[in-house]
């Protein structure tokens, strides 16, 4: 069903290739990067403002529960590789985020297959917070430092952490539920 809550879901992927190109294009930077910075920050923001007007207005859809998390994690993903392209993260840091992310999803299919339910955490949505919030500051590159380490390396090392710790959480729920 397409309504105003998949609608703006549907605009995030598809502002995805939009903030790819203004970040990878190097005839654009650097300004480039500050248009990639505010794309993806509001690309970021429309998840919290499709899941508020799907409550809101009481049109949680099957589609919607697909897309959400899925445009979530293109967008991410998508971020991630962009950088490990222009060197500004490593791979393995990468990889480390989008398996979770990976691994997650094929925890709810399996608990699905169940008839069983893995909500959306409260850690797993810290963990894409700071994710977010890791990717505008290596993105924007600020030259901000705390004890000889970059305030973007230091976020990004907390977004790797939480990914971590988050991934453990989902793993031990579902264990318990598909276990029962």
């Amino acid at each position: 069903m397409v309504n105003l809550p998949n609608s703006i879901t549907a605009v995030r992927i598809l502002l995805i290739p939009v903030f790819m190109v203004f970040l990878l294009t190097p005839s654009l930077q650097p300004t480039g990067s500050y248009i990639a910075a505010i794309i993806f920050s509001l690309a970021a923001l429309t998840d919290t403002i499709d899941g508020y007007l799907a409550r809101f207005q009481k049109q949680v859809t099957a589609m919607g529960q697909f897309l959400d998390p899925i445009a979530d994690k293109l967008l991410v993903s998508a971020a991630l590789i962009s950088l490990v392209e222009l060197a500004r993260i490593s791979a393995w840091v990468a990889l480390v985020i989008i398996a979770r992310e990976f691994a997650v999803s094929g925890l709810r299919l399996a608990a699905i297959a169940e008839k069983e339910v893995i909500v959306a955490s409260r850690m797993g949505k810290i963990k894409t917070i700071s994710q977010i919030v890791a990717v505008i500051a290596i993105i924007l590159q600020p030259p901000v430092e705390l004890a000889g380490v970059s305030l973007a390396s230091g976020l990004l090392t907390l977004a790797v952490v939480l990914t971590i710790v988050s991934g453990v959480d989902y793993f031990f729920k579902s264990w318990r539920a598909l276990t029962r």
